[in-house]
């Protein structure tokens, strides 16, 4: 199974923080762990690579990282998750 990761919103953060989340993902899945740019895939067999079980880990990188207040985690397409931007309530008005 594949499941690929759409980080393009996170790469203005801090330069090496894609590198960081490869290293994470590497490291909790045991799985291959690619990074082209600013997309993430993460490929392996059984449960260690499942979507639900990828976005968990997205979920507590971005925890360890002190970006909950900026950024989320979102399901994409097929295979695919994405690290969104919040929006905060003062910039929708």
């Amino acid at each position: 199974m594949e499941v690929k990761v759409d980080a393009s919103e996170l790469k203005g953060e801090k330069s090496d923080i894609i590198n960081g989340l490869t290293d994470f993902l590497r490291e909790k899945t045991s799985a291959e762990v690619v990074a082209e740019a600013e997309k993430v895939t993460v490929k392996g067999e059984g449960d260690a690579v499942n979507k639900k079980y990828v976005k968990v880990l997205l979920k507590k990188f971005i925890h360890k990282e002190g970006l909950t207040e900026t950024f989320r985690v979102i399901a994409d397409k097929d295979d695919t998750l994405k690290v969104k931007e919040r929006r905060l309530y003062e910039e929708q008005e």
